[in-house]
């Protein structure tokens, strides 16, 4: 005879019976958790797969962090976390084969623990005899002249370091201003989802505040746009590497006002200049708008030839920027190219009387801050125009156009364009639409 079967009755019964018993939520990640299992994630594919070459890279035998209570390195997020009673230490040591050991002396806390990235949590420990016993023959501490967020290490902090090594080792560290830079610009598979979500909010916020849900003209203040978008931050969760967002309209003598009382008019041409920051990321993007004046239904014909003139140079732009080169020679290049293509490089602000296109370059990094510290092909990084474009170095391709304009009374429209990319082998390549068009308030 067959084998018997439990009815599909008595399967369905016991299970209807506990998920009553059972509250739904019980079951259900929230949203603080997931965000949490997330970063741990992202830590450990960094730590595996790009900590040991950016410390052999920069000759790094030993890389420590110093925090103290109340004073956090700006990395703190990116090493894990946790609770610094007095002095705590994140010690990355290169002890060969084919990952970094990884150490906290003097930090603890659950998430930390739970996170399972490090290889030993101590309370506490001697430094100094921690440290001989792996005689490195130099050590990173996070120091830097020109990148803030590789200079965590206060003045005190690096005389307690010194003074607990004590000889041959406090007269071995070195700067890892370097070292931090290619750890956090090279990105692994799950920085980049996390940065394409946070990419996206940024787009989708903008967007809709450029829009009539958000404006009336005639009533609306540059204002109420910023703190309406602020309201959206707050509400899901989200920060901002930007102060208020910048709200601007932009005349024939240039930005005539910023996130302030000032009415929204029809006929003015509006600027939106913001990031959204979502888990350790933090984006740098533009939009563009125009109040449609009665009776218009499009943007007046020179303020779009001014736009798109923009957009023929970001093409430009974007087509040429490839890895391999320094920050530094590629905007030498992307020089070239637009000259070639028919634009003029300038300095900022600082456009001429002709009838030419003229162009500002902006290419910086971008990531863990609105402004990241990997390359950057930008003026205002002059440090990190040495550093080499590398496979996964995220950018805000970040351009202005100035183009004259009839409705400008001759005057050149400033058209700022910014949005946010990978460069891969292949390119750069977007983590959003990019945008291409003006925005329209009716």
């Amino acid at each position: 005879m067959p084998e018997s079967r439990p009815s599909l009755r008595c399967l369905i019964l016991p299970a209807l019976l506990l998920s009553l018993l059972v509250p739904a939520a019980a079951s259900a990640k929230t949203e603080a958790r997931v965000r949490w299992e997330r970063m741990c994630q992202i830590r450990a594919d960094k730590f595996d797969l790009i900590l040991p070459e950016a410390m052999r890279e920069n000759r790094v035998d030993m890389w420590i962090t110093v925090m103290k209570e109340g004073l956090r390195d700006p990395l703190w997020e990116d090493l894990g976390r946790g609770y610094i009673g007095s002095t705590g230490y994140y010690i990355f040591t290169d002890r060969g084969g084919d990952r970094i050991e990884r150490v906290a002396i003097g930090v603890s806390g659950y998430k930390l623990a739970q996170c399972g990235v490090y290889d030993e949590i101590l309370g506490s420990a001697d430094l100094a005899a921690f440290v001989a016993e792996r005689d490195p023959e130099r050590i990173g501490v996070n120091m830097s002249r020109s990148i803030g967020a590789a200079d965590g290490l206060s003045h005190t902090s690096w005389l307690h370091l010194r003074e607990t090594l004590g000889d041959p080792y406090a007269d071995r560290l070195v700067s890892a201003e370097k070292l931090v830079s290619d750890f956090r610009s090279r990105r692994v598979a799950s920085e980049i989802v996390a940065f394409g979500e946070a990419g996206e909010w940024s787009r989708r916020i903008a967007e809709r505040a450029f829009s009539n849900e958000v404006i009336t003209p005639g009533v609306t203040a540059l204002e109420d746009v910023a703190w309406w978008i602020e309201q959206q931050l707050l509400e899901n969760g989200l920060g901002s590497s930007f102060g208020l967002p910048s709200i601007y309209i932009t005349g024939p003598t240039g930005i005539e006002a910023t996130s302030n009382e000032r009415i929204i008019q029809r006929g003015d041409l509006l600027m939106i200049d913001w990031g959204v920051g979502y888990l350790n990321f933090y984006t740098d993007m533009k939009r563009i708008a125009y109040v449609l004046k009665d009776g218009e239904v499009a943007a007046p014909p020179g303020i779009q030839n001014a736009f798109d003139r923009g957009r023929a140079a970001r093409d430009v732009i974007r087509r040429t920027i490839k890895p391999g080169p320094t920050a530094g020679a590629m905007l030498e290049q992307l020089g070239e190219e637009l000259t070639k293509a028919g634009f003029r490089m300038i300095e900022f602000n600082q456009p001429t009387d002709d009838d030419t296109t003229d162009v500002v370059i902006g290419c910086h990094s971008v990531g863990n801050l609105g402004h990241g510290i990997g390359p950057s092909i930008a003026w205002f990084n002059p440090t990190r125009l040495e550093y080499e474009i590398k496979p996964t170095n995220m950018f805000a391709i970040e351009l202005f156009a100035y183009t004259k304009a009839d409705e400008f009374g001759g005057a050149k429209v400033r058209i700022p364009l910014e949005d946010d990319a990978i460069v891969t082998e292949r390119g750069v390549e977007w983590f959003y639409p990019a945008n291409d068009r003006i925005l329209l308030i009716r």
